[in-house]
């Protein structure tokens, strides 16, 4: 069995098991704040939002997630779904034209014991993928290396979301 160690992690890790049930989320934090720069929003949508991992797997991990607090994907109404599943669309189209990456993973962790270290508040993650982006660093030195800043990749990503948004959506079509 192979096994995939992410050990930079683990101050993320520690600090979701610290939160508090009473303490905002970082969502609804970042959205209620409007300083999109800072809390690295690079995109707002009518029902949902997007939102660089700051603790990130690679290169432009994004997640999506919709404005209003809801634990899962099923709470969501139809017209949250469908802007979602949206702005999941664009995502792939944006990252694609700023990293090239050979692949993605996709992912929704519902729940704690599924991985999600905001389970109160449903979120898509979106982690473009390369071959060979895993290699000694973690396993050896316990290192991830993230060859950009988060403020390199949120300039990429709004601006390319942004360009991307002018168009008009399939729906508009």
């Amino acid at each position: 069995m192979d096994v995939l160690w992410a050990p930079w992690r683990s101050k993320y890790v520690a600090d979701a098991s610290k939160r508090k049930d009473s303490e905002e989320c970082i969502f609804c934090r970042a959205l209620k704040d409007e300083k999109d720069e800072r809390n690295y929003v690079v995109y707002r949508g009518k029902y949902n939002f997007v939102i660089l991992n700051i603790y990130p797997y690679n290169p432009g991990h994004i997640m999506i997630s919709p404005n209003r607090h809801v634990g899962s994907i099923e709470a969501l109404i139809q017209e949250e779904a469908l802007e979602l599943f949206e702005l999941l669309k664009v995502s792939l189209k944006v990252l694609r034209r700023v990293y090239s990456p050979d692949g993605f993973n996709v992912g929704i962790n519902l729940g704690r014991v599924a991985g999600a270290g905001v389970d109160s508040h449903v979120h898509v993650h979106v982690v473009p993928r390369w071959n060979g982006d895993a290699n000694f660093m973690p396993v050896i030195g316990g290192t991830k290396v993230i060859p950009e800043s988060l403020e390199s990749s949120y300039e990429k990503i709004r601006k390319a979301f942004l360009e991307e948004m002018k168009r008009p959506s399939i729906s508009e079509k």
